[in-house]
This record gives structure tokens, C-alpha cells and sequence, in this order.
């Protein structure tokens, strides 16, 4: 089953490590995917650029609003994602627990949903 691995952090704290510890910081995360990528349980993720380059689109009454930033304020921002192969929730919050960021912040484990066409009638039949 897959499972999105959203990490999450203060990019504020982040910002307050000297550039050996970011530097030490990213090669843990390097090494983190090539394990993860070694077992078979990484397919894909990437690190994200800060907030200040994320613009948040929304669609009202048929109209495009686009606002700078996150969609809203919070204390720890999304700073990338890993996609994971896992048998079930446990191993891939036990892969999850491996992700180096999770030491600042946290990563936060979802399963992914497959959509198919039936979904959409499951969809109706809740509202």
C-alpha cells in the first residue's frame, strides 16, 4: 500500500542552524532516501522551497483566487514529502520514524486513496 509521508517543520528553527549543521542535516535526508530507495519502500518525494515562494489557489462562485504563501498560519510549515511503499500503517509510520526532518518537526503519515470511477458514486451516496 502507499503512503504519503508529509514532513513538516519551523522553517524559522531551521533557519537557525549553522551551515554545517544544515549541510550535516541534508546528507542524513540524502542517506534516509537512498535506505528507503535500497529497501523498495521510496517512490518518489521531494523537498520543498520555503513558504515565501508558495502561492495558495482557490476557486470561489466560478473565480480564481490566488493568494502568496500557505493556505493558512501555522507553526510548522510543509517542507517536502516521501512517498512510501509499505505492507501497512505500522512499517510505514516505522519508515516514517527514519525521516531525519522528524527530529525538528514531524511527518505526518496518510494513506493514498486510488481514485476510481466508483469512488465518485460512494462520494454522492455520503452527502
Amino acid at each position: 500500500m502507499k503512503y504519503l509521508a508529509l514532513v513538516y517543520y519551523q522553517e524559522a528553527a531551521l533557519a537557525e542552524l549553522s551551515q554545517g549543521q544544515w549541510d550535516e542535516l541534508n546528507q542524513e535526508c540524502l542517506a534516509c532516501v537512498a535506505g528507503l530507495q535500497g529497501s523498495g519502500h521510496m517512490l518518489g518525494g521531494e523537498a520543498l522551497l520555503g513558504v515565501d515562494s508558495a502561492t495558495t489557489v482557490r476557486v470561489r462562485n466560478g473565480r480564481v483566487q490566488i493568494t502568496d504563501g500557505p493556505f493558512s498560519e501555522t507553526k510548522e510549515q510543509l517542507a517536502g514529502f516521501y512517498l512510501l511503499e509499505a505492507r501497512d500503517l505500522n512499517e510505514a509510520i516505522s519508515l516514517a520514524g527514519r525521516i531525519p526532518p522528524a527530529r525538528y518537526g514531524c511527518v505526518e503519515v496518510r494513506p493514498v486513496r486510488q481514485l476510481a470511477a466508483s469512488d465518485n458514486v460512494h462520494y454522492q451516496e455520503r452527502k
